[in-house]
């Protein structure tokens, strides 16, 4: 869980619970000195205790019902990879919980680096992703036994894609969301084609088999361990549930296509370094410079750059999976499309930062529309055909 950034967390004094938590699990009171906090939506406390422990507490933000589904799904997830196989995708290992207040309390894994990092410097390679896919796989396969601390899972939709917030957004919403969430919800809702393939992929979504699935995968809840036998983990469980595969795959091939997508204006050298992160920069292909030709042939090799790593994670979770073929046949094509949407999510979410849309951005979201719209076409150029 390591962070480039150090933040300053709720002062204790506020949150008299984390202490009493600590406490409960005889891990002593956090050290003042180094106490950090993490990026995210939720309270968060990190650092090391009397006890030497070094420890990571999350404190659950929002209303109240919201938060109480997200603590029953979080804690469903640790009662279901605990009666996992050997091999399981996992997260960091929950020391313990408080369900009144919204805590949960995990090994701190200071020298881990987030997949987003290795994405980055290009060391998120295809033996990692191997590895990664075969986890989640595992987890796929897995059918929760409910009983002995295993609860019933959420067998709700995601929040997104909405056929309704495609149709018109609330009120509430629409007064909170800056320009460019405005703007970018306006190309979604008058793009009838995408409309119908958002409705169309999520019909598909509901005649698929059900897994225990992460529902909000990304790379940056990717954690890597330091040292001779890294362990690859992945955070954030609140969203688990009964879902489409298809959804945590597309996930993880998503993250891959909008990196090669924004990597159009990066300038790297040939050892993976990048001297700008489109990320944090303005860069627009007007500013780099660049032709339509060469953003298209660029786009092309950033594609092919980054395959061997989806080939490698498809190839891993087949593995785990071997007669998905035969039991659902239609889930690289599903997967194709929630890669397509995913690049759509990250418009949303960079929107919600923003006043205006990034050329950048909007060429991403563009590739992801079309996947998303022929979702077949891109089984097999996004690395998700048949394994070896």
């Amino acid at each position: 869980m390591t962070t480039l950034l150090r933040f300053l967390p709720v002062p204790l004094a506020d949150a008299p619970e984390v202490e009493a938590l600590l406490d409960r699990l005889g891990l002593g009171a956090f050290d003042p000195a180094g106490l950090t906090a993490l990026p995210g939506r939720n309270d968060t406390w990190a650092g090391t205790t009397a006890s030497g422990t070094a420890v990571f507490v999350k404190r659950l933000t929002g209303p109240a019902e919201d938060v109480r589904r997200r603590m029953d799904r979080a804690l469903a997830f640790e009662a279901v990879t605990a009666a996992g196989p050997e091999g399981v995708l996992r997260g960091p290992r929950l020391l313990g919980s408080d369900e009144e207040h919204g805590l949960l309390a995990f090994e701190y894994l200071e020298d881990a680096r987030s997949g987003t990092e290795l994405m980055l410097d290009e060391s998120f390679g295809p033996g990692l992703a191997r590895r990664a896919g075969e986890s989640l796989g595992l987890l796929h396969a897995t059918v929760p036994q409910c009983g002995d601390g295993v609860r019933a899972l959420d067998a709700s939709t995601p929040p997104l894609p909405s056929p309704a917030l495609l149709e018109a957004l609330p009120l509430a919403m629409y007064e909170e969301a800056s320009s460019a969430e405005l703007q970018t919800w306006q190309l979604l809702q008058s793009d009838d084609e995408l409309v119908a393939a958002v409705t169309a992929l999520l019909a598909a979504e509901r005649a698929a088999p059900s897994v225990p699935a992460h529902c909000d995968l990304r790379m940056d809840q990717f954690l890597v361990t330091a040292g001779d036998r890294p362990r690859v983990l992945v955070a954030d469980w609140e969203e688990f549930r009964a879902s489409d595969a298809a959804r945590d795959i597309g996930g993880f091939v998503g993250e891959w296509l909008h990196r090669s997508v924004l990597d159009i204006v990066t300038d790297r050298d040939g050892t993976g370094r990048a001297e700008t992160d489109p990320l944090s920069g303005a860069e627009v292909f007007a500013d780099a410079g660049l032709s339509r030709e060469a953003v298209l042939a660029r786009g092309r090799e950033n594609l092919l750059r980054v395959r061997p790593v989806i080939e490698a994670f498809w190839s891993g979770y087949r593995r785990a999976r071997p007669r998905t073929d035969r039991t659902d046949p239609g889930l690289a094509q599903r997967a194709a499309g929630f890669a397509g949407w995913h690049l759509l999510d990250r418009l949303l979410a960079g929107a919600a930062r923003a006043n205006r849309l990034r050329a950048i951005e909007r060429a991403a979201a563009g590739i992801g529309r079309t996947a998303l719209i022929a979702p077949a076409r891109f089984t097999t150029t996004l690395g998700l055909g048949e394994t070896p």
